[in-house]
């Protein structure tokens, strides 16, 4: 959850902005730092690069869990965790990464650790995870292996 409140600070959006406003405000960020607009200045063009890929970061992250774009992902997500098996998952930075049978890869967002070792020692992780998990967390899609 910390990454996702600098992601809006550094936007200056809220919890509430609609697809359709993210993007205008990430447009009007990318045309304020611009490395373009720099050119001759090796210290602004630095500095607008760093800018830019954190607001491009920012941005494709917002979209993801956007309530609306979760909205439209929420067939395909539930389609996968009730017929898909999990291939693999990991533990990174409070963020638990799921990979399954179908090539689809779901981050569940402000996991605690514990359960996580919770998931891990369970008889059957997948059965553990479609009941403390899945619905719990906040998620996003991050990548499609098909």
């Amino acid at each position: 959850m910390k990454r996702i409140v600098e992601y809006r600070k550094l936007l200056n959006v809220d919890r509430t902005v609609t697809l359709k406003d993210l993007k205008t405000i990430y447009r009007n960020a990318m045309k304020a730092s611009h490395p373009d607009k720099f050119q001759g200045d090796d210290a602004g063009l630095a500095a607008a690069e760093e800018q830019s890929k954190s607001i491009i970061e920012a941005y494709h992250h917002l979209v993801s869990i956007n309530p609306e774009t979760i909205e439209q992902l929420k067939p395909e997500f539930t389609a996968t965790i009730s017929a898909a098996t999990i291939t693999d998952y990991k533990f990174v930075d409070g963020r638990l990464v799921i990979d399954f049978s179908n090539g689809s890869v779901y981050e569940f967002i402000s996991v605690p650790k514990a359960t996580y070792i919770k998931m891990v020692n369970a008889d059957s992780p997948a059965r553990f995870a479609k009941r403390h998990i899945f619905a719990a967390f906040p998620w996003r899609k991050t990548i499609n292996q098909e």
